[in-house]
């Protein structure tokens, strides 16, 4: 077990990393209190219920899983319930599943009596590792991504790895993904990890390590008016492809892995390649050029007409630059099917 503090003056919060954390949440977190569980219907009907049944007055709203729940319709739907309940400003809002009922609850979380306490249970590698740690929430408009949303730091996030077990395959990798890319900018002995031992074997250690990275940056940049950037490794192109992707052929840890690639150097794509064959990762993608440069352009680190992304030219650093979305459309050649 061990238990990270994310150091943010009043909006401080534990991040509690325990095997079976779920079990006992009710002495980890206040759940003495009327509470919104949101959560979507492909995680575990077992887990709601071990949570609900921890709960004073437990609302279960559940959400159909996928992109095209992350929508403020749904977020209305969320908030009727709290408002049917009289829900008031001392109840609260638990998330347990992967990023997307994350993100979506700790913005609905944000927006009942302008702010009322969130939790957070991330179920998904992916979330584990990254979406669940810094208060970015949101929902997507019109498919672009998380366009609509705000910052939230949860009370508490409890990461519990048993609940991993129940995940196929291709969602650790999807999750690792994102663990990857903090190793390639912050972290060369976590990116030795991957490149010559079995990641999936060290799922905690890996999670942790992630999570620590992470945590030096959101501390140093709650808002990301800075070197918190360096998180969108990836994302300015992976958001892009996942924009376009909407029906789901590839998930948010791919499209991500994707934009890596052209985001990177010769020398640190050839090791990333090694790391994607490991985890059966996308190495190229087939997808509509000019749809894709439309929805790069509606990216939120916008600057006038250029945006600043991140490349990565040695493993374990990285460097910031501005560029057009001519220039960045320029670099799908690099992974395209």
């Amino acid at each position: 077990m061990s238990t990270i503090n994310v150091e943010l003056g009043p909006d401080s919060y534990d991040i509690v990393i325990r095997q079976n954390c779920l079990l006992d949440a009710s002495k980890e977190l206040n759940l003495s209190r009327k509470v919104l569980v949101v959560t979507d219907d492909n995680v575990p009907t077992s887990y709601v219920k071990t949570l609900a049944s921890q709960c004073k007055e437990a609302h279960v709203f559940t959400f159909k899983s996928g992109e095209n729940s992350k929508n403020l319709e749904t977020v209305q739907e969320a908030l009727i319930v709290m408002l049917n309940a009289s829900f008031t400003r001392k109840d609260c809002v638990v998330a347990i599943g992967g990023g997307i009922c994350g993100d979506l609850a700790g913005f609905v979380a944000s927006s009942y009596m302008r702010g009322i306490d969130f939790y957070n249970i991330p179920t998904t590698v992916l979330s584990q590792v990254d979406s669940s740690i810094g208060g970015k929430t949101g929902v997507n408009l019109c498919s672009v991504k998380n366009i609509v949303g705000a910052f939230k730091q949860p009370k508490k996030v409890l990461i519990d790895t048993k609940l991993l077990e129940t995940l196929p395959e291709r969602q650790i990798s999807n999750g690792l993904a994102e663990a990857l890319k903090m190793a390639t900018t912050f972290d060369k002995e976590l990116f030795d990890l991957f490149l010559n031992g079995n990641p999936k074997e060290e799922l905690e250690k890996i999670i942790e390590k992630s999570i620590l990275c992470k945590k030096a940056v959101v501390q140093e940049d709650v808002k990301e008016m800075g070197l918190r950037k360096v998180l969108n490794f990836g994302h300015t192109i992976g958001h892009g492809l996942e924009s376009t992707a909407l029906d789901g052929s590839l998930f948010h840890g791919e499209c991500v892995a994707l934009g890596m690639l052209a985001m990177s150097s010769p020398s640190v794509r050839e090791k990333l390649v090694l790391c994607y064959k490991k985890l059966n990762l996308p190495l190229k993608m087939a997808f509509d050029q000019k749809a894709v440069c439309e929805a790069i352009g509606h990216d939120k680190k916008g600057s006038g007409n250029k945006i600043t992304a991140v490349f990565v030219k040695e493993i374990g650093s990285f460097e910031f630059v501005d560029m057009t979305v001519a220039e960045l459309g320029n670099l799908l050649d690099i992974i395209r099917a």
